[in-house]
């Protein structure tokens, strides 16, 4: 009967030799492919910049009142470099007043969305997962509504916004916390937030009923549509304090991200306190997200969308993913809001606008997924 055994290799420092020469080209092959792999991702995200930046200039060409992008040009340098003024007053508002608060908020309001839908996917480890799971744009909603039917100005509206939002989030946690008996789960925690986000969706409901039909309704309904048109200065820098307090944060703990798509203990492992890292992450994402919508409405489909688009472009490291997100978000936001005011006559609401390019978006992304490509 013949032996199964496999002959004796003998190691002779020949073949000694032959393996660390064949594990030396693996390693710097592998090194070689994440050099190429971190060099495509640099060259990602600087030709994200530069066409932000081309369509942040396109921006102000746009619209009703025409001003060519050779007199924005040269307005900015002017203002900049003390140049004598060859421009009218008429255009010099039209930039100023008008244009750059909308641009530079769209800019603003889409980078936030974005970040906060990629810190959302990241923590509930869910490429579904939107800014608003945990109720905090319907809570946000509820609160401007009701200050809008309480005749407050825009400086209320924004606060109860603002303030009904981070409530909204905070009463989804609290309820998880109490259900689960001090362990909040990450499905407990959705299914809470989808709960309290029916219940304030059910609240703004309650709210239009209740509200007069000839003026508050429409104000309600117009400003839950979502709009860049009336935010002035003084809104971009009430809102920078959220932003900066939401992003900041976020941005310098991407890395620690990335460990929360381990399980427990191997986080733990690791030294990092899931709980905690979890309740700071979700509290700055919050606070971009009611930020947003205390800032102009409630405009969807921005924190699901571009994390995916951003995902599928620089890879799933956060590391990466975060500063792409930020990029692609403004870049987004400000395109369709561009859109918003110059393809008709009047302008659309930027909120029905990012729906209906999103959604068939989206649809084509998850049939791409299904393909295996991203999910």
């Amino acid at each position: 009967m013949e032996s199964t055994e496999k002959p004796d290799i003998k190691t002779t420092p020949a073949v000694y030799a032959k393996l660390n020469v064949i594990d030396s080209y693996e390693e710097e092959r592998d090194d070689e492919e994440e050099e190429e792999k971190r060099d495509k991702t640099k060259i990602i995200i600087l030709v994200s910049l530069l066409i932000l930046i081309v369509v942040f200039f396109v921006s102000f060409v746009l619209g009703r009142y025409s001003v060519s992008i050779k007199q924005v040009g040269y307005i900015f340098a002017a203002k900049l470099f003390n140049l004598p003024q060859t421009w009218t007053i008429e255009q010099e508002i039209v930039v100023f007043q008008i244009r750059l608060p909308r641009i530079l908020s769209a800019i603003l309001i889409g980078a936030a969305l974005s970040i906060s839908g990629a810190a959302y996917q990241g923590i509930f480890k869910n490429p579904m997962v939107s800014p608003d799971i945990l109720g905090a744009s319907a809570g946000a909603g509820f609160g401007a509504a009701v200050a809008i039917l309480l005749d407050y100005n825009v400086f209320g509206i924004q606060l109860f916004a603002f303030v009904f939002g981070l409530m909204a989030v905070g009463l989804a946690y609290l309820i998880s916390s109490i259900v689960g008996r001090g362990n909040s789960s990450i499905l407990l925690l959705v299914l809470t937030g989808m709960v309290v986000s029916a219940l304030f969706q059910a609240l703004i409901s309650v709210t239009k009923y209740a509200a007069d039909p000839n003026d508050k309704l429409p104000a309600i309904t117009f400003w839950l549509m979502g709009g860049l048109s009336s935010i002035t200065y003084n809104d971009i820098a009430m809102f920078l304090v959220p932003f900066i307090i939401g992003a900041v944060p976020i941005i310098l703990l991407k890395w620690r991200l990335n460990v929360l798509s381990f399980s427990e203990e191997e986080a733990k492992a690791l030294g990092i306190n899931t709980k905690k890292l979890r309740l700071v992450i979700i509290f700055c994402a919050t606070l971009l997200a009611a930020g947003s919508v205390a800032l102009a409405g409630i405009i969807g489909w921005v924190g699901l969308i571009i994390p995916h688009l951003a995902r599928i472009l620089v890879g799933p490291n956060h590391k990466d993913l975060i500063p792409a997100s930020l990029i692609m978000g403004a870049t987004y936001l400000l395109f369709v809001d561009d859109i918003a005011r110059a393809a008709l006559s009047m302008e659309i609401p930027i909120g029905i606008l990012t729906a209906i390019i999103g959604a068939p978006f989206f649809l084509f992304m998850l049939l791409k997924g299904k393909k295996g490509a991203w999910l």
